[in-house]
């Protein structure tokens, strides 16, 4: 019998497909089950021009079947065969795939698509098996015919025997290699692993004939093994059901089932898109943050399938980053695959899906925001901070979509609230959304920078996480109200009574504290009366873009930019304090420097920052002790 050459290929473009296309080996199971698919639908299409047929769908199924003994593994398909010429132009040449040429030919007809459109697929067993044999008879024919090929060498064509229309693809499963096990294709634990994470929700039983136990007659300890054929997908995948068949249980089990976390789900978004692009999903808000979340171990995205077949885990192009929280899956129609179901085209279906997902966890989290706050606040301090640093990358360009989602502790009731809600209780008079930066409530809430803004009766967010003043620079301003940390120099209040008998004594007082701002060169940028003290002695503000906080943060890094904030040391003019700086600047300029230097060391301590000498720190309180 005359071996035939593939057309059009080479050897070299065959090793790559079997060795480089498909990341796991297996994937082939996947191919080939699609592949049958494929065949049953064909006849279904057939069915609707051609009144002679009638599709009967409980008389269609695929079967799985396993030799150990002679290394073998069959999958078979009652589907609509294949012609000895349809076996050369599909199987003999190359991705060229009967799947996609009858989609085009089809493409008015309604009814079920066809799942494999490139024709690779079928080459994929050829990872595992030395030889693949197809044995197929074709719908109205009474001739059968065998494919055989070992791989690069070619492959023969001849007439078979076989009493039953559609397909059987045999395996002979390669020996196990140094590092490969190939035995694990004949265990029936792993193929129906395989199957089931693969081609669970294909529309056609998958049969296997599966080894079970019962006990033996007449015995209660004994038990012996036999076998019996089973269904082993589900057929009927959960997102193709309405919507109002199923409960938050069915939801819940599904979570569960597919391991997206050890949780429960806070929500689930359930969509079926019929439009410019045509979709079903089934999204997940978790109730807890994955323990790799900040780790470059965690990968974001959604389980990808086509037509109800997995084609990758993780889709990372389906979702935002701010919104990698989610988990998920989706199951398009409409998407353009490349050589292999695994290698996505970036195109302008999956581009209008990620958009439209986006829209919809955005409106569910606003939904949770306004009719479930205590839910909504249970979620955001799992994953508020993600939704910070997505206003804060890519330049700020995201924070139109996250904004009104963020939330900060108050001063005003010591919970969470959103900008929105700041803003509409706002007083007339206010002229900035005021905000402090500190390592905890507690801390901000001792502050001295906070006085004067609280006693004029604003309200005060607190920023608590180093990311928070980063995304408020992005943000700049909110409903046309600019950000202001109460350390910052100009707080933009009126001046009272007390502020202009502060302005009378600072003209008094400049020459002191000139000479204060000479004994801090290089730590302070100028000593001046403060307008913000009402209780505390002396306080840090700083000048320009970058606070206090911001220092901080930025030097904690592991390069260390050494950046440095322009600082500026307040003195309370109405404290007993400022007293004692005017005698000693009058009568004893070296009890004034030792003065200077403590104040500015105390400022130090509240802000958090550290001393740069503790020991002259603690010798200069000893020297005012004695």
């Amino acid at each position: 019998m005359e071996k035939k050459q593939f057309q059009a290929e080479s050897t070299r473009l065959l090793d790559m497909m079997i060795n480089s296309i498909y990341t796991q080996k297996e994937i082939f199971l996947r191919e080939l089950i699609s592949n049958a698919s494929d065949a049953i639908d064909k006849i279904y299409y057939k069915a609707l021009t051609d009144e002679s047929l009638v599709f009967d769908k409980e008389k269609y199924f695929i079967k799985v079947s396993v030799d150990k003994e002679n290394r073998t593994l069959t999958i078979r398909d009652t589907g609509i065969g294949m012609t000895k010429d349809e076996l050369e132009n599909h199987l003999g040449v190359i991705a060229k795939s009967g799947s996609l040429s009858f989609k085009k030919e089809n493409e008015s007809k309604d009814g079920y698509n066809i799942i494999g459109q490139f024709g690779v697929g079928f080459y994929s067993a050829f990872m595992v098996a030395d030889v693949v044999t197809v044995i197929s008879k074709a719908l109205g024919s009474d001739s059968a015919y065998k494919w055989e090929s070992s791989g690069a060498d070619g492959y023969t064509i001849e007439p078979w025997e076989s009493d039953f229309v559609g397909t059987e693809i045999t395996l002979k499963i390669k020996e196990n290699a140094e590092e490969e096990s190939y035995d694990e294709y004949l265990e029936e634990y792993r193929l129906k692993g395989i199957i089931r994470k693969y081609s669970d929700f294909i529309r056609y039983p998958i049969k296997m004939d599966v080894v079970q136990q019962r006990p033996v007659e007449g015995s209660e300890n004994e038990f012996e093994e036999y076998v019996e054929e089973q269904n082993v997908n589900s057929m009927v995948p959960i997102w193709r059901k309405n919507k109002n068949e199923l409960t938050d249980e069915d939801y819940e089990q599904f979570y569960t089932s597919k391991h997206y976390g050890f949780d429960k789900p806070l929500k689930h978004i359930h969509i079926s898109a019929d439009g410019a692009a045509v979709y079903q999903a089934i999204l997940y808000i978790p109730e807890n943050i994955p323990f790799d979340y900040y780790s470059k171990e965690f990968e974001k995205g959604l389980e990808l399938y086509a037509n109800g077949v997995l084609i990758m885990n993780k889709c990372a192009d389906l979702l935002p980053d701010y919104f990698s929280f989610v988990k998920g899956m989706v199951d398009s129609e409409s998407l353009s695959l490349n050589i292999s179901r695994e290698m996505l085209q970036h195109d302008r279906q999956l581009k209008l899906i990620a958009k439209n997902i986006t829209s919809k966890i955005k409106s569910q989290l606003q939904s949770m925001l306004k009719n479930e706050r205590e839910k909504y606040e249970q979620f955001y301090k799992a994953f508020g901070r993600q939704l910070k640093f997505g206003i804060y990358s890519d330049f700020g360009t995201h924070k139109d979509v996250l904004q009104d989602l963020i939330m900060f502790y108050s001063s005003k009731d010591k919970a969470l609230v959103t900008l929105d809600e700041y803003v509409s209780r706002m007083p007339e008079d206010q002229k900035y959304i005021y905000y402090a930066s500190g390592e905890s409530i507690e801390r901000i809430d001792k502050l001295p920078q906070t006085e004067l803004v609280a006693d004029k009766g604003y309200e005060i967010l607190y920023f608590t996480e180093d990311i928070d003043e980063f995304a408020i620079k992005m943000i700049m301003n909110y409903k046309e109200k600019e950000f202001r940390s109460v350390s910052s120099s100009d707080l933009g209040i009126e001046a009272d009574e007390s502020d202009k008998e502060a302005d009378a004594e600072t003209e008094e007082s400049k020459e002191l504290f000139a000479y204060m701002a000479d004994q801090l060169a290089g730590k302070v940028t100028k000593v001046k009366a403060s307008k913000r003290l009402k209780s505390h002695p002396v306080c840090l503000s700083t000048e320009g873009e970058v606070t206090i906080e911001m220092e901080k943060i930025l030097n904690a890094m592991p390069n260390n930019p050494n950046v440095k904030a322009d600082k500026v040391l307040e003195i309370n003019l109405h404290h007993s304090v400022f007293q004692s700086l005017k005698d000693a600047f009058a009568n004893d300029k070296e009890k004034l420097s030792l003065y200077t230097n403590l104040l500015y060391s105390q400022a130090l301590l509240i802000e958090g920052l550290p001393l740069q000498d503790p020991v002259e720190f603690t010798n200069d309180i000893c020297k005012i002790m004695v």
